[in-house]
């Protein structure tokens, strides 16, 4: 496994420091709608990187963590007019991901978005996003697509997985789908969020079975699902790494768990993030670890410093790694 950033681009210093940094690995996107990317418009992102001594590992489908009106392909989760139409244009895009000699692609099945209830105080002062569910809404109303039953829920992810699946495995393209981010109650905001939940995870990952068909696994998300993550997260790392599904790591801590947790930096978090990472070298893990939500800092360049920590922690635990585990890790 080898140190990997998503942290947003916004010119080319950014380049410069992730590199100045050691983060080779980039999931990084080219300006526009992922809908409109061509063949080249990937290779000369992907060049574009490589001058930089950088790698583009992944790219993101246009299916993100918006709410579905926020949404680039808004029917195929609401089974709109158009449904057929963006998931052939994502099987397309797929090809294209894979002339351009990109390795694996990111995406999500997300109708209300990430919920979030106000920052929760942090280390120092910092702003820690959270979400509590005696601080939420729960009569919050339902997105444009109405209420929507857990059946009907799976039989639209299906339909989607049916098609884009067997694409991906004829390019060899690794389909890595974020949780549901938070768990939340059945029905909740008219959803019952059935990628929410562990048992939920493992059902996805047994449909349309393919080596090329598996997860960005967030572990902040996954410890959202739980009582205690602390001593359940083992089990959820080994029973998706043993099984090949982890395509994509999200090393993100929380503090709390199901219904009640703020997002914190690695290291002060519930979850013992060293013993995790040990995990994912042991279980032969082969793919990029990278921070992910970070908390909010005071700093002259808030969010970067953030991560620049965050990547100091995880180069530090490679280091280690890179000599209990020979050739469990890349550079």
């Amino acid at each position: 496994m080898y140190l990997g950033t998503q942290n947003g681009i916004r010119d080319d210093d950014d380049f410069r420091m992730l590199a100045q940094l050691g983060v080779r690995h980039l999931s990084s996107d080219p300006p526009g709608n992922p809908h409109d990317w061509t063949v080249d418009t990937l290779r000369r992102y992907r060049d574009k990187l490589d001058r930089f001594g950088l790698v583009l590992d992944m790219v993101q489908l246009p299916l993100a963590s918006v709410p579905i009106e926020q949404s680039q392909s808004p029917d195929i989760l609401s089974a709109g007019p158009d449904r057929d139409r963006q998931i052939d244009s994502i099987c397309r895009l797929i090809e294209a991901i894979a002339a351009a000699g990109v390795p694996a692609a990111k995406y999500n099945l997300n109708i209300i978005g990430i919920p979030r209830t106000p920052f929760e105080p942090g280390r120092g002062g910092s702003r820690n996003a959270s979400f509590f569910w005696d601080k939420a809404d729960p009569a919050a109303p339902p997105t444009m697509i109405g209420a929507l039953s857990e059946e009907e829920n799976w039989e639209r992810i299906d339909y989607f997985l049916e098609r884009v699946v067997p694409v991906a495995e004829s390019c060899r393209v690794r389909l890595a789908c974020h949780p549901h981010d938070p768990y939340t109650p059945p029905g909740y905001r008219g959803v019952t969020r059935v990628l929410g939940t562990v048992d939920g995870l493992k059902k996805f990952v047994s449909l349309r079975e393919s080596p090329y068909h598996g997860l960005n696994f967030c572990q902040g998300s996954v410890g959202e699902m739980l009582e205690d993550p602390a001593n359940e997260i083992d089990d959820v790392i080994r029973w998706f790494g043993e099984r090949g599904k982890i395509f994509n790591v999200h090393f993100r801590n929380i503090r709390g768990g199901r219904l009640g947790f703020s997002e914190t930096f690695p290291d002060e978090g519930d979850m013992d993030m060293w013993r995790s990472m040990k995990l994912y070298a042991e279980l032969g893990y082969p793919y990029m670890v990278m921070p992910d939500h970070v908390p909010t800092i005071d700093a002259r360049d808030p969010e970067n410093t953030a991560f620049a920590f965050c990547y100091g922690y995880m180069a530090a635990q490679l280091e280690i790694l890179d000599k209990m585990y020979p050739g469990a890790i890349q550079r």
